[in-house]
């Protein structure tokens, strides 16, 4: 037993599920738990604004498979996470968000205490995996492990532990109980779903896997899998990289559909399946279940979804025990086809020469990948450069190191969530290319970069508007441009008055050097690059084909 404050007890429990750094403001009503971290010399991170803490812990949790941590105040504070919490649930990131109460006194009183929200906890359960409410100080460390558990159990995601502002501050004796430490319990496999399963994937000619977030931890056994069925294994945005892309059987996702058509299975691990079933289909029209194309088998460990979209066969289970266990069923009822290897890489050139019109984002692209090692960690933004990484501009090499915002699409979070990549893995390099609407989203967080010397590179590609809004504008609006056109800062400027590196480019060819140098110094820089406004080529017609090239 100890006698700490509430607030210490958190945070004594917090670091009993490993973690080591946190992300977090200060406020009144948790002050106990920043003093906390202070005894504990715990690596505290502290953003300019709550929704850059939350969303560096995402960055964090996706990017290294740990759990993420930030703490902010209750009421506005944790509204102002709120964006970066729907981008965590939607890319299946694990963080926990600590945060405090009005006292105890007052909860459910409607009396207008300081930062009281009706109902926080019932309010974040509509966006996040789940809320939990320490009443009892007594159970502090027992809600604390089961939050951890709950974020990375199943299908990971964000989740939130609160406290009264009194109860954090009491002193109290509390009993801090270490977790389990067993890994979170998978479904145990059907065998009637995976004995039918392997007779589909027996009886196909042509198949297809396709990977989501759920098969990051996966790769070994989905490559195997892949290569005994000598299946091209692709991902839309989190899946990317499971089979590296210069792999034989690691596509993109033009070459993607330039092979559908000839499909006859497609094999779903971890994936809600977006690209070929709503960006290759009717983005506007709900489907519960494949209304044409291949057979379907899906690998979730998420029960609803096969509900929300119904496979032929469904497999409840960890893609990685899945897939083992669909090689083991496999491995002397199939025989890789080296046939399929031709057509495969036939595929993947189509796609490449065809995507180099989607310029000048391919040209810089390229530069960033022939300068970016391996296992570099590249972060995207809502822009005409990450359009086009979406359509395989830039070719990924490992689970991990591309970090999108998944189907929430959220504009502003590529700079704080590659803050937090950089912080999870500091002697790597990471690489944050966004447009400058985005960017000044979170441009305050240089000051973060520069203070707590997080060597990211970022790359902001001036073209002075929104640019998927003002093409949208002149394509559907009649050239009405109603707010999508803007001003923009000297960001050379801007990066140098925050303390750190600006650089400025207008080529492909001048990135090159001042990239490399950037990345070799390992401290917080900033490169512009300029763009004319209007000028790059749509990557469109690649997100949502209307068939093969």
């Amino acid at each position: 037993m100890k006698k700490i404050t509430g607030g210490e007890a958190i945070i004594e429990s917090v670091i009993a599920n490993g973690v080591d750094t946190i992300f977090g403001i200060p406020g009144a009503q948790i002050y106990p738990l920043f003093d906390g971290i202070y005894k504990q010399k715990l690596n505290l991170i502290v953003p300019r604004h709550e929704q850059s803490a939350a969303y560096m812990a995402m960055g964090y949790a996706k990017s290294s498979g740990k759990t993420g941590t930030f703490a902010v105040v209750p009421g506005p504070g944790v509204l102002n996470t709120a964006a970066a919490l729907c981008t965590a649930m939607g890319n299946c990131s694990p963080i926990v968000g600590l945060t405090g109460q009005v006292p105890s006194s007052f909860v459910g009183k409607g009396r207008g205490h300081l930062h009281e929200l009706k109902d926080q906890a019932g309010t974040l359960r509509s966006i996040i995996k789940d809320a939990f409410t320490i009443d009892n100080p007594q159970q502090t460390s027992d809600i604390v492990n089961r939050a951890y558990d709950t974020a990375r159990s199943g299908r990971p995601g964000p989740v939130s532990i609160e406290m009264c502002w009194d109860t954090m501050a009491a002193v109290d004796e509390f009993d801090i109980q270490a977790p389990s430490g067993a890994e979170p319990s998978a479904p145990e496999l059907d065998l009637d779903s995976l004995r039918a399963a392997a007779e589909l994937i027996a009886k196909a000619r042509k198949p297809m896997i396709m990977c989501g977030a759920g098969a990051l931890h996966a790769a070994e056994a989905v490559g195997a899998l892949a290569e005994l069925l000598s299946a091209p294994v692709t991902g839309f945005r989190s899946g990317r990289g499971v089979v590296s892309e210069d792999h034989p059987l690691g596509v993109g996702p033009v070459a993607a559909r330039q092979l559908w058509d000839d499909c006859d299975l497609l094999i779903g691990v971890g994936s809600r399946l977006e690209m070929p079933y709503m960006r290759w289909g009717d983005y506007m029209q709900y489907e519960q279940k494949p209304s044409g194309g291949p057979k379907l088998i899906r690998i979730d460990i998420d029960p609803a979804q096969m509900a929300i979209f119904s496979p032929d066969v469904g497999l409840i289970a960890d893609s990685a025990d899945a897939c083992r266990a669909l090689y083991n069923l496999l491995q002397d009822r199939v025989k890789p086809d080296p046939r399929r290897i031709d057509k495969i890489a036939t595929a993947k050139v189509i796609a490449w020469q065809a995507i180099q019109k989607v310029q000048p984002q391919l040209s810089y692209l390229s530069v960033i990948r022939d300068v970016l090692p391996r296992d570099g960690f590249y972060v995207p933004e809502l822009s005409q450069m990450g359009f086009a990484t979406w359509i395989g501009g830039l070719p990924v090499y490992a689970p991990r190191t591309f970090i999108d915002s998944g189907y929430q699409g959220t504009l502003g979070f590529g700079f704080p969530t590659a803050l937090g990549v950089k912080v999870a893995n500091p002697d790597k390099a990471v690489v944050s290319v966004c447009g400058d609407g985005g960017f000044m989203f979170g441009a305050q967080e240089l000051m973060t970069a520069v203070e707590f010397n997080i060597g990211l590179v970022t790359i902001v590609v001036n073209n002075n508007s929104y640019g998927n809004v003002r093409r949208d504008q002149q394509l559907g609006y009649g050239a009405r441009y109603s707010g999508s056109e803007l001003m923009t800062p000297d960001f050379v400027k801007l990066a140098e008055s925050f303390g750190a590196a600006g650089h400025r480019v207008q080529t492909p060819e001048q990135l090159k050097p001042v990239l490399e140098r950037c990345i070799a110094l390992n401290q917080p820089c900033l490169i512009e690059v300029q763009c004319e406004r209007g000028e790059e080529v749509s990557a469109w017609e690649f997100i949502h084909p209307q068939g093969r090239l």
